[in-house]
């Protein structure tokens, strides 16, 4: 592809007819300011693991109705080669301008022909996948940017098979958009006309109820919760400003938890997220006030999701009775344990059940799926992996899923969906506590058996971000230096074995990511994100105790970083 002048882009822009007035304001504004210009303009968003992401505003390098539009277009292009009517389904979180988007969206599907089912009002992520699978759509787009701050939005695009596209679908439609020289190109109807035409459909209560239904079809032990042990667990519920709200409730209503307590000042939909630094369940500053809630009300669990519910955090009590919060690694091993556990208990554990993770999560579940004599698959990062995959069983018979998650708080049993699922998730974790605290236990007292039996598993995730430009070439610079120069010891431990996945490793995809294997059975991992500007480095350990696997991992981690940091 040929260099792009940023300073001509922006030119064209101004004097683009298609572009309306108050754009064109925007970029007025900017004159004369190279460095923020060509930050606008050096680049087009690319499709990552994520779609399109990126900060709102004005520019081929931002989120805008114009960006929306082309992308648009040329999924429209690539659906129309799937199938001769092809039809899609849209959701949207609670972000600046995620209504906009979408109905935009929607609109330029309308004009190529392509019937559009559309939600009235914020849904969650895993919503739209199952919406896809359940109306028997072509496919599906959902306006978020997860997790992100409230300066970002993004537009994810979605499979017949409700999933996210892979790789080599994605890149069918970044050449249809590629192809795309103009905005002239882009073809749009008015709302009103998309709507009188048939071409725009407004979904309603039912299609939401059919989720819940869905959802809630997932409890491993039904009799259990709703014979008294849902109504005996407290539970505190913060949706962060985000989707995750009504649908949660009306999940843990209908299975049978009583205690719900909601975070008042997080309930309401709210894309500027005003009472956190960042809506990542990921992070314990999230959770500070529904901490305050959980000691004023008693509550023995805390259960949290970002903007648009497809991950979930979850708040327990340690031995100490102090509220911590658990990794994405640690849930998730929690969750295999209990949905194994018991379907082998009631009979009902299958013979060729699967459980699928991805290379930078913890092996403490794949070990725990193991010893039930599940198979354990393992994907590249990002849950349409997963979801890829799942429908692979799903048309061969090889496998029976039974559970796919990641360290980054994304969770899905059940094969309703192909996306990570914060609904479902929260669900499981609920009941899972309810089911221990029968027995007398809490979920960290169950976690604590789980490090005995398998060994104690401990992760740590750290991240650097780098905007701009520079800063895509300083994460190059990274993982250039990695991958000529790769570390014989790290921390006086032995490198064992080196993955470079770029070079399409164990019939994965390539993808530019470094995997270091220790002696001592610990690892790191080196990957740029593909939604953020950030570098991600990824670390576990297995050691005997607490203590023990604590020190490994922190001599680890800094020995690292020290490296990746004289790179920055």
């Amino acid at each position: 592809m040929s260099a792009v002048n940023p300073q001509e882009v922006y030119e064209g822009w101004l004097s683009d007819v298609n572009i309306d007035e108050r754009t064109k304001e925007e970029l007025r504004g900017i004159a004369g300011q190279t460095a923020e210009i060509e930050d606008r303009f050096y680049r087009e968003l690319e499709f990552g693991t994520g779609g399109l992401r990126g900060v709102m505003g004005a520019g081929t390098n931002r989120m805008n109705r114009y960006v929306i539009g082309k992308a648009t277009q040329g999924f429209a292009n690539f659906l129309r080669g799937q199938a001769s009517s092809p039809s899609v389904v849209i959701a949207h979180d609670s972000r600046g301008n995620s209504d906009v988007f979408s109905l935009e969206a929607a609109c330029v599907l309308a004009a190529n022909g392509i019937r559009t089912y559309l939600f009235p009002s914020l849904r969650p992520t895993p919503q739209l996948s199952f919406a896809v699978r359940d109306l028997g759509a072509t496919g599906g787009v959902v306006v978020t940017a997860s997790h992100n701050p409230p300066e970002y939005n993004g537009y994810k695009v979605y499979g017949a098979d409700g999933g996210q596209l892979v790789p080599d679908q994605a890149e069918q439609v970044i050449q249809e958009i590629r192809a795309i020289s103009s905005f002239d190109q882009v073809k749009r109807l008015s709302r009103e006309e998309a709507e009188a035409q048939g071409l725009i459909v407004w979904l309603g209560e039912d299609a939401d109820q059919r989720f819940v239904d869905a959802v809630a079809a997932q409890v491993v032990q039904p009799e259990l919760i709703r014979g008294g042990a849902g109504a005996e667990l407290g539970i505190v519920f913060t949706p962060l400003h985000g989707a995750g709200n009504v649908p949660i409730q009306r999940v843990l209503g209908q299975a049978g938890f009583t205690k719900v307590s909601v975070v008042s000042e997080q309930e309401r939909p709210d894309g500027m997220f005003p009472t956190v630094k960042s809506p990542n369940p990921e992070e314990q500053e999230a959770f500070t006030l529904a901490i305050k809630l959980a000691g004023e009300v008693g509550a023995d669990l805390i259960i949290g999701t970002d903007p648009d519910c497809d991950r979930m955090g979850a708040v327990v009590k340690n031995d100490k009775g102090e509220f911590v919060v658990l990794t994405g690694n640690q849930s998730g091993a929690l969750m295999v344990h209990y949905v194994l556990s018991n379907l082998q208990a009631q009979g009902k554990l299958p013979e060729n059940g699967a459980v699928v993770k991805t290379i930078v999560t913890s092996e403490m579940g794949a070990d725990i799926a193991a010893s039930y004599g599940c198979k354990v698959f393992s994907t590249l990062t990002g849950f349409k992996y997963i979801g890829e995959l799942m429908t692979k069983f799903e048309k061969d018979g090889s496998h029976e899923f039974l559970f796919g998650y990641e360290e980054s708080y994304g969770y899905l049993t059940g094969t309703y969906a192909r996306d990570k699922d914060a609904v479902v998730a929260s669900l499981l974790i609920c009941e899972a506590a309810a089911y221990y605290k029968s027995q007398g236990k809490t979920l960290y007292d169950v976690l604590l058996e789980l490090y005995a039996r398998y060994g104690t598993y401990l992760e740590k995730l750290e991240s650097r971000t780098l905007k701009g430009k520079d800063g895509v070439e300083k994460i190059g610079a990274i993982m250039n230096d990695w991958r000529e120069a790769p570390p014989q010891e790290i921390a006086g431990v032995r490198v064992s074995k080196v993955l470079d996945y770029s070079k399409g490793l164990d019939g994965l995809p390539a993808e530019n990511v470094l995997k270091f294997l220790l002696d001592d059975n610990s690892w790191f991992c080196l990957r740029p994100s593909g939604t953020e500007p950030k570098i991600k480095v990824y670390f576990a350990v297995r050691g005997q105790g607490l203590d023990e696997a604590s020190a490994s991992l922190e001599k680890l981690v800094a020995v690292v970083m020290a490296r990746v940091d004289s790179q920055d």
